[in-house]
C-alpha cells in the first residue's frame, strides 16, 4: 500500500513547527552550564572568589607598579606585572589563589585554621602555564602558626618551588635534600625577619601535581620547625615575580582539608574504607592501547565540589588524550579534575570522564581510588 503524499504545510502547522523548535533550543540552554565572567582585579590588595570556595588575590606586596589579575572559573592570570625589583632581594608581589585565611580574607566554606594533629590528609592539586619573558618562581605558600591565626603574618612559611626562572633563590641557604610526596626536593632554610621560612625546590619544572600537603608539614616538623598543635592556616599557591609576568597562570586549583586521625587519608580509623563515594571503572582493551571509561558516584548526603579523583596506573601504562576532565600525568599518579562544568558531584548524583592510553606488558586496572583525599567504595 503506497503512502500518500504529504500536502502543503498550513499557516496552523507551520506555527508549531515552529514553537516547538524554539522550545527545543530553549531545553538545550536551559541545561548547558551557566557561563561564568572572568574577573578582573586590579587592586593592590584586590581578590575575588572562585569555585564558591577560594580566594584569588592579586597581592601586590613589594611594588607601586601596576599588576592585575584576572580570576577564572578554575584559576587566575597575570594580565599586567608591570615593573622589576633587584633578584638578590624580595620579590615584587604573590599573585595567587588560597585555601583558609590571609590577612583576616577567609575562604568561603574552609574549615582552616585547623589544627595539625587533627588532620587526616590535605589533598591538593595544580596545573599551571608559564611564560619565559620573567623572572619568577611557581610556588605553594602554606603556613603554619602556634595559635588559630586568621591576620597577620604566621610563625612559620613552607614554601614548594614547582618552577624556578632567573637568578633567584629561596630566603637562607640550601640544607640539603629530602624525599618528601615522591619526588626529590632542595631543602632551602631561613628567616625573613618575620617568620622562619623552609623552601622545597623542585630541580626541573613541574608543571602540574597533585600531592598531600601534610607530608611537607610533617617534615617541616620533623625538622623542628613547627609542632603537631600548631595550626594550619592556609594553603595558598601562585606566582612571586621579579621581573615582568604577564601570561602566568593557574589553570585549575584544588585543595581540602580532611579532619580526623593524621595519615589515614580520610577521616576514622587506619584501613577503614570510605563509603561516600564509588567509581565505576570500564575500559576496551587492544594489543598496545585501551580507553576507560570512569563514573565518580557521590553516595553521600552533601555535594562534593571542584572534585579530584586520584589514582595511581599500573606500570607500563600511559595516559595519551582525556575527555571530561583534566588528567594530569601521563603515567603513575594521574590524578583527574573535573573541568568548570563538571566540577560539582551532587548527593546522589555522578560524574563520568574519560581518556585513552597505551600499555605494554598484561594489562590491568588502578586497584584504588580516592575523591578530595577520600577513599572511595
Amino acid at each position: 500500500m503506497r503512502a500518500l503524499p504529504h500536502g502543503p504545510r498550513t499557516p496552523r502547522s507551520l506555527l508549531g513547527a515552529l514553537l516547538l523548535a524554539l522550545a527545543t533550543v530553549a531545553a538545550v540552554l536551559a541545561a548547558a552550564p551557566a557561563a561564568h565572567a572572568d574577573t578582573l582585579v586590579c587592586e593592590q590588595y584586590g581578590s575575588t572568589t572562585i569555585q564558591g570556595r577560594y580566594v584569588v588575590q592579586n597581592n601586590r606586596w613589594g611594588t607601586s607598579a601596576p599588576q592585575c589579575v584576572t580570576a577564572t572559573d578554575s584559576g587566575f592570570r597575570v594580565t599586567q606585572a608591570d615593573g622589576a625589583v633587584p633578584t638578590n632581594g624580595a620579590p615584587k608581589s604573590y599573585p595567587s589563589v588560597f585555601n583558609g585565611c590571609h590577612y583576616t580574607n577567609c575562604s568561603p566554606g574552609t574549615n582552616l585554621p585547623a589544627q595539625v594533629s587533627g588532620i587526616a590528609s590535605a589533598p591538593s592539586s595544580i596545573s599551571y602555564g608559564f611564560v619565559g619573558s620573567a623572572v619568577y618562581n611557581a610556588s605553594y605558600d602554606i603556613w603554619l602558626d602556634p595559635t588559630p591565626k586568621k591576620n597577620g603574618v604566621n610563625r612559620t612559611e613552607i614554601m614548594i618551588w614547582l618552577n624556578k626562572v632567573g637568578p633567584i633563590q629561596p630566603i637562607g641557604s640550601q640544607a640539603g635534600t629530602a624525599s618528601v610526596g615522591g619526588r626529590t626536593w632542595q631543602v632551602w632554610r631561613g628567616s625573613n625577619g618575620s617568620n622562619d621560612v623552609i623552601s622545597f625546590v623542585a630541580p626541573s619544572a613541574v608543571v602540574s601535581w597533585s600531592f598531600d600537603v601534610m607530608d611537607f608539614v610533617r617534615n617541616t616538623i620533623a625538622r623542628g620547625m613547627a609542632q603537631n598543635n600548631w595550626y594550619l592556616t592556609s594553603v595558598q599557591a601562585g606566582f612571586e615575580p621579579w621581573q615582568n609576568g604577564a601570561g602566568l597562570a593557574v589553570n585549575s586549583f584544588s585543595s581540602t582539608v580532611n579532619l580526623g586521625t593524621p595519615g589515614t587519608g580520610s577521616p576514622g580509623a587506619p584501613g577503614e574504607p570510605v563509603t561516600a563515594c564509588e567509581v565505576a571503572y570500564a575500559t576496551n582493551v587492544w594489543s598496545d592501547g585501551f580507553t576507560a571509561d570512569v563514573t565518580v558516584a557521590n553516595t553521600g548526603s552533601t555535594p562534593v565540589d571542584s572534585w579530584t579523583l586520584s589514582f595511581t596506573l599500573p606500570s607500563g601504562q600511559r595516559v595519551t588524550n582525556a575527555w571530561n576532565a583534566t588528567v594530569s600525568g601521563p603515567t603513575g599518579a594521574v590524578p583527574a579534575t573535573g573541568l568548570a562544568h563538571s566540577a560539582r558531584v551532587a548527593a546522589g548524583a555522578s560524574q563520568t570522564f574519560g581518556f585513552q592510553g597505551t600499555y605494554s606488558g598484561t594489562f590491568s586496572k588502578p586497584s584504588g581510588f580516592s575523591l578530595n583525599g577520600a577513599r572511595c567504595a
